[in-house]
């Protein structure tokens, strides 16, 4: 049977996530790192690579760290803002492997 982590922290992202947004981005990571976390999208109105970059070095760290990294609720926005620079929410996102 799997069980999964419990997610002690979540991580609700703001509006616009572009160059003056990355340095807290990065923060709000740092802070929740060695626990399982879920960020929410779902307020996401504009994603630049800079806050982009700062997610995909999350989800390097959660793998790294093996602890879950689950991207929820994202709005069309950003899915669709994340589409155009190659990216998709599976690669945001780190799911532990559960052995039966």
């Amino acid at each position: 049977m799997e069980t999964h982590e419990i997610f002690a922290a979540g991580l609700a992202l703001p509006p616009v996530l572009d160059l003056i947004a990355a340095s807290s981005l990065l923060e709000a990571f740092l802070t929740r790192r060695g626990q399982a976390l879920s960020v929410d999208g779902a307020a996401v109105e504009r994603v630049g690579g800079q806050c982009l970059q700062v997610m995909l070095a999350a989800r390097a760290a959660w793998a790294a760290d093996d602890q879950e990294l689950l991207l929820e609720n994202c709005s069309e926005d950003f899915l669709g803002t994340i589409d155009l620079l190659g990216v998709t929410v599976e690669t945001l996102s780190y799911r532990k492997e559960f052995i039966a």
